[in-house]
């Protein structure tokens, strides 16, 4: 009802009006409206409260003492290995560890006997295997000894070439270190992963 007679009032040209004689004039602008400020989450301040220096120094002093607790602690466990699950024992088995231990068998006389001549039987026959090898190497280094003699007495050419190492049976090729030498002072991380990909902000 009011934006009616609002538009009704607009259309009426300042001409067609009367003055009035106590000097009103009549305002062709939009009608105000009513505009609310916004609110402010304000209260007063707080009174400082003042603390005794006291206090204020036994506080700085536990929580210092409080750190350094903390640093000892990191520090006798720095280099303690972390566990390794598939490796830990469970510990409902610990429980049962009294059940589950068995003593040593009881062996008769007869079978320790028995065991300590298979024993000596099989250090035997090692042994003489290990000299028969060991002939037959001696065996082959005295048969080369001797044919290398011959080659010289015929020609020392044909010997020079024969005590030549053959490069082609086994090709070999360095191109550098095979291992890296150890750094003095390092200590390695216990497992530890660090990720130095990239990030790229979207």
């Amino acid at each position: 009802m009011f934006g009616s007679v609002l538009r009704q009032f607009s259309r009426i040209s300042l001409n067609q009006l009367p003055l009035q004689a106590s000097g009103r004039s009549i305002c062709t602008t939009t009608a105000l409206q009513f505009k609310i400020t916004d609110y402010l989450c304000a209260e007063p301040m707080k009174k400082k409260k003042k603390i005794d220096p006291a206090i204020v120094r036994a506080r700085e002093e536990r929580r210092r003492k409080k750190l350094e607790k903390q640093i000892r602690r990191l520090q006798k466990n720095a280099r303690q290995l972390k566990p390794i699950d598939e490796m830990e024992v469970p510990l409902h088995l610990l429980d049962q560890i009294q059940k589950r231990s068995r003593g040593p068998p009881q062996i008769s006389q007869e079978v320790q006997e028995e065991r300590a001549l298979l024993q000596k039987e099989w250090t035997r026959y090692k042994r003489q295997e290990y000299m028969a090898h060991v002939a037959q190497i001696d065996r082959i280094m005295a048969a080369q000894k001797r044919a290398l003699d011959r080659l010289y007495e015929e020609s020392e050419d044909l010997y020079n070439e024969a005590i030549m190492p053959d490069l082609q049976l086994i090709p070999y090729s360095v191109t550098g270190p095979v291992a890296t030498p150890p750094i003095k002072g390092y200590e390695s991380p216990d497992g530890d992963y660090l990720d130095v990909s990239k990030k790229w902000n979207d």
